[in-house]
């Protein structure tokens, strides 16, 4: 087994001339796949690489593999260099979106046709095909063709393909996104299981964050090319280093609102502009160079609570809303809300005992203590100015 390493790995498509529609030539920029990916994926982690379409994780996943060459930088698994090597010698397996399984052959022959090819022995390719098929239950489907399977079949059958080879490292790319919802929540468990069994190093590829949160040993937030954040999930989802992490992670999304910061004689207060809420005294060392400037207050759905139900309701952490939209979702209830003339909805995940109708008005409370405050002029990386990558200050 082996771990996998990127040291300043770039990718970028080169430009290229084309003819507009008038027949004059134009020189398109180049495209950035991703850019300085510097990222440790140690052995036998299950590590995913998450974030919106374009990010560049499925480059990333692809250079990996030898389907992409590096522009620059160094890939590396193990202690051996990859750059130059090519795919068949680089000792992994990958897992795509598509299945790829060739339609005229069975499922036995699809899972050993790789082993064949390498002139493994009878016996042992028997042995190795059996093996996987069993830990993934398509054992009894080993004469049948790709047409006569389900979905979550084939899947099976990709991933059998895969594990029959033994190889030091698994890519799988986006494989679930095929799939119902499920048949894809089955399929998270079986991956997971896998990984526990077999314990293999993974890098797995998705744009959904809650397969991200539910698989990965550690989790890569990227956006643009660029990684936001690497950590474990529930450091990415209580600690996000920046606005965008902050929204990408967590289901909903957390809530944004632009407040300006004012002294007062109580303390220190957010005016969102139709409602104020007073920070903690454990924060206000941290806001105070804020003071008389605008900054972006964050906070989750399950952190902003029904009055009825709140333990620490106080006049500072209350506001008055209106109920806009209600989501039932059988245990728990998502309230979308308007805040007076506020131009931006928030969400509030309640009880699915609440009561609230559509157009009530209703008193919440903000959780202070969970609240997560970004400096809206101060981003990550100064060559990608963008407002979603707000650092935090609290």
């Amino acid at each position: 087994m082996a771990g996998v390493i990127f040291k300043d790995v770039t990718k970028i498509y080169p430009r290229k001339s084309v003819k507009n529609k008038k027949g004059v030539s134009e020189v398109k920029k180049d495209v950035v796949g991703c850019r300085s990916i510097n990222l440790e994926v140690e052995d036998k982690e299950f590590c995913v690489l998450v974030g919106p379409s374009g990010c560049g994780k499925s480059t990333t996943l692809r250079m990996v593999a030898g389907l992409e060459e590096i522009t620059s930088g160094q890939i590396y698994i193990g202690d051996r260099l990859i750059n130059d090597v090519p795919p068949k010698d680089r000792d992994i397996a990958m897992v795509f979106q598509n299945y790829a399984l060739y339609p005229h052959m069975n499922v036995y022959e699809n899972m050993s046709f790789a082993l064949r090819l390498k002139k493994i022995p009878r016996k042992e390719i028997e042995q190795r095909v059996e093996e996987a098929s069993k830990i993934l239950g398509i054992f009894n489907l080993l004469d049948r063709k790709p047409a006569a399977l389900s979905g979550g079949e084939k899947q099976r059958v990709a991933v059998g393909r895969a594990i029959v080879r033994k190889p030091k490292v698994f890519l799988f790319d986006e494989p679930l996104s095929n799939l119902d919802a499920k048949l894809r929540m089955e399929m998270r468990a079986e991956l997971v299981k896998l990984h526990n069994a077999l314990q293999t190093t993974m890098i797995y590829v998705t744009h959904d964050q809650v397969e991200a949160m539910t698989m990965g040993d550690k989790i890569v937030v990227m956006k643009k090319g660029l990684i936001q954040q690497v950590d474990i999930p529930m450091v990415l989802y209580k600690e996000p280093e920046n606005k965008f992490v902050a929204g990408f992670i967590g289901s909903p999304p957390m809530n944004f609102m632009e407040c300006k910061v004012l002294k007062e004689k109580k303390g220190i207060y957010l005016d969102e502009g139709t409602f104020k809420v007073k920070i903690t005294e454990k924060m206000e060392e941290d806001i105070r160079p804020y003071l008389n400037k605008k900054v972006i207050l964050g906070v989750r759905a399950e952190d902003i609570y029904d009055k009825l139900y709140a333990m620490d309701a106080t006049e500072e952490n209350t506001i008055i809303a209106t109920v806009e939209l209600i989501e039932p979702l059988g245990a728990e209830i998502y309230l979308h809300m308007r805040a007076g003339q506020g131009k931006d909805l928030f969400v509030s995940r309640v009880d699915s005992k609440n009561k609230a109708k559509v157009g009530q008005k209703i008193e919440l409370v903000f959780d202070m203590k969970k609240i997560h405050i970004f400096d809206r002029d101060k981003i990550n990386n100064l060559n990608d100015m963008d407002s979603e990558k707000a650092v935090k200050v609290i």
